[in-house]
């Protein structure tokens, strides 16, 4: 299943949710005690988000970007006011359908690839009603 994008949101800045930032990486063995490392506090919507104003989320469906960490029903953050540059991975519409699609410039040519062996690259064309939305800056994967 090509990967494309499920839902469109907007971020909801009107709550600030920090909470405690541990700088130490944390050990899969034996427990540390974890208060001797507090940093101070951390707010995802400060760390994640960097332009309010032009950022949105979108939610994944489909398996064609699986191999750059991206899955179904992963939550993608979006920023339109990022430059698309070749090999960011971006949000395009293609004839009216939003898409998930590592971007690549070459010459006179744009592709976008996935990043599954199952899926061919897409060339855009003159003919083609494209846009891109914005550049992927994160994503969110649940366990």
């Amino acid at each position: 299943m090509v990967t494309t994008v499920d839902a469109v949101f907007s971020p909801d800045l009107s709550t600030a949710c920090e909470r405690p930032l541990f700088m130490v990486p944390v050990a899969a063995g034996f427990p540390s005690p974890a208060e001797d490392y507090l940093e101070g506090k951390l707010d995802l919507n400060k760390y994640l988000i960097k332009h309010p104003a032009a950022t949105f989320f979108v939610r994944v469906a489909g398996d064609s970007m699986i191999a750059a960490g991206i899955h179904p029903g992963d939550i993608l953050i979006v920023d339109r006011s990022i430059e698309p540059a070749d090999k960011k991975v971006v949000i395009a519409v293609i004839e009216g359908e939003l898409t998930v699609k590592r971007i690549r410039r070459l010459k006179d040519k744009i592709l976008l690839m996935p990043e599954n062996e199952n899926y061919k690259p897409l060339q855009i064309n003159a003919e083609m009603n494209f846009e891109i939305w914005g550049v992927v800056t994160s994503v969110i994967h649940p366990l």
